[in-house]
């Protein structure tokens, strides 16, 4: 982390050496040790926190000596600002964006005891999309309804416990993001369903919610089966067309890279291009999370045994947690860049840049 502070060039070493020490901590460290680490890093971060509210303070003292004596004698004219109104993000002041950055470090400082180690994929994977309506809904400080939608790998077979299953992965990380505001994450994952059984159930489980955003996973239970992609196709985008209409973002999660998938290689290809095309039609998010586990295996040498258990098929604790994780991350990118007015689909009038 680093900040401009003039008066207080130790704080900044200081701020680094806390964000260092945070992120240097081995993943293995025994939860005493995370913990004290933990409170170390709050400590410091108060520390800085109370010296930037100090500097902010005097900056205000001479900041109000100077238009005292900076203010023009009385005129004609009238007497002029010494501060211009129209530019009110100078009169922050720096003290008052250094702690802003402090306080953004002490949150990341404690989100990373919550996190497994894993990376995102480097270059080649998508970016997963705007969700225009989940911005507006967390702008205006109003709930938010998110509903995972799938099949087994949604429902978390193959997970531990029902927390390690990736729709309450994910709700924990949104939580921690946003921790004053009111997110609820619904899982509508069944075992053993596809788009046809999916779409017997899509009014009651999902539309009849009123979901601000939509998880999709589909698509693997059509390959093993080994039926027709383009028929699963045909059913998927009926059900976008559908969840779009009830004014819900949306997201779609294609078949997992596994031994049980990678068997009929040729069938998930096809499933997972037009899953591609389908969210590029219509303008909706997708997280390539085959690809994304593909390069876990082949490029970050994770053995298969790490993220899938015994049946070739399901992800296990570590495989759930990474894929929430950066699924969650796309989340809270798009999410800004809504808020910032970047990357709104063409087709997007109702929210403007806030």
């Amino acid at each position: 982390m680093s900040r401009y502070c003039p008066f207080c060039p130790s704080a900044s070493l200081t701020a680094l050496a806390v964000t260092a020490m945070v992120l240097l901590t081995p993943a293995s460290v025994s939860p005493v040790q995370a913990q004290t680490a933990q409170q170390q890093a709050a400590q410091q971060a108060a520390a800085l926190s109370d010296k930037a509210k100090s500097e902010a303070a005097k900056s205000e003292a001479t900041k109000s000596e100077a238009t005292k004596s900076q203010a023009a004698p009385t005129t004609g004219a009238g007497n002029l600002a010494a501060v211009d109104s129209s530019n009110p993000g100078a009169q922050k002041g720096l003290a008052g964006k250094a702690i802003d950055k402090v306080k953004e470090a002490a949150k990341s400082a404690g989100d990373i005891f919550n996190r497994v180690p894993c990376l995102s994929p480097k270059g080649g994977a998508k970016k997963m999309g705007s969700l225009p309506h989940v911005a507006g809904k967390l702008a205006a400080g109003e709930p938010v309804v998110i509903i995972a939608f799938g099949s087994s790998s949604t429902a978390g077979f193959g997970a531990s416990s029902p927390e390690f299953n990736y729709p309450n992965r994910l709700a924990a990380q949104l939580h921690r993001q946003y921790p004053t505001a009111d997110i609820t994450v619904i899982n509508r994952g069944q075992g053993g369903e596809d788009a046809p059984e999916m779409m017997k159930r899509l009014q009651t489980s999902v539309i009849d919610m009123h979901p601000d955003l939509v998880i999709w996973q589909v698509g693997t239970n059509a390959v093993l089966r080994n039926l027709d992609p383009a028929e699963t196709i045909k059913l998927v985008e009926d059900g976008v067309a559908r969840i779009q209409a009830a004014g819900a973002d949306l997201v779609l999660i294609d078949p997992q890279y596994s031994p049980k998938v990678n068997e009929r290689a040729e069938s998930a290809g096809k499933m997972i291009n037009l899953l591609g095309k389908v969210a590029e039609l219509r303008k909706v998010g997708i997280f390539p999370r085959f690809e994304v586990m593909r390069d876990w295996h082949e490029k970050q040498a994770i053995p298969m045994d790490n993220f899938v258990i015994a049946d070739g098929l399901h992800m296990s604790d570590w495989g759930y947690a990474c894929f929430a994780q950066l699924l969650g991350d796309d989340i809270i990118r798009s999410v800004g860049q809504i808020k910032l007015g970047v990357n709104v689909p063409s087709d997007v009038r109702t929210y403007r840049p806030m």
